[in-house]
C-alpha cells in the first residue's frame, strides 16, 4: 500500500488551483478539461482538487464541504517551508484568513494555521529537524 492521492472537494477547481499557485508557489500540474478535476505538482503524493459536484456524484448520500462549514474541518493540508512568516503574509494577500499567527513551538517548529478562499484549513511550518 502507498498513500497516493489527497483530492479536496471545492466548489470551484480552477480557482483552487490559482489560490496555492498563487499564494503558496505551487506549481499546476493540470486541470481536466471539465473543469472537475486539477492537481498540483507536490512530489510523489499528488494534492488534487475535485468539484463538490463529482463529490456528490461519488457519495450520493452527501459529504461535509469545507467552503459551507462555518468552522474548519479536523483536517489540514501541511506545508513545510523555511520562510513561514512571508509564506503567510503572502497567503494572507492572496485571499487566505489567518487563523492563528505564526508562532514557535517548544519542539522549535514555526507554525501558523490559515484558511484558504475555498474553506480548506492549511498549516504553514518549518522543517522538522
Amino acid at each position: 500500500m502507498k498513500f497516493a492521492y489527497t483530492i479536496l472537494y471545492v466548489p470551484d477547481v480552477a480557482a483552487s488551483l490559482a489560490f496555492f499557485e498563487r499564494a503558496f508557489g505551487i506549481t499546476r500540474r493540470f486541470l481536466h478539461e471539465s473543469g472537475d478535476y486539477g492537481e498540483l505538482d507536490t512530489g510523489a503524493t499528488t494534492l488534487a482538487f475535485a468539484s463538490q459536484a463529482l463529490g456528490q456524484a461519488n457519495l450520493p448520500e452527501g459529504l461535509v464541504l469545507a467552503a459551507e462549514s462555518t468552522r474548519p474541518l479536523g483536517m489540514e493540508i501541511a506545508l513545510a517551508t523555511d520562510a513561514v512568516e512571508a509564506a503567510h503574509t503572502q497567503a494572507l494577500a492572496c485571499g487566505a484568513t489567518e487563523l492563528k499567527a505564526p508562532e514557535q513551538k517548544p519542539w522549535g517548529q514555526t507554525v501558523s494555521y490559515l484558511r484558504c478562499p475555498d474553506g480548506l484549513l492549511v498549516e504553514l511550518c518549518t522543517p522538522m529537524a
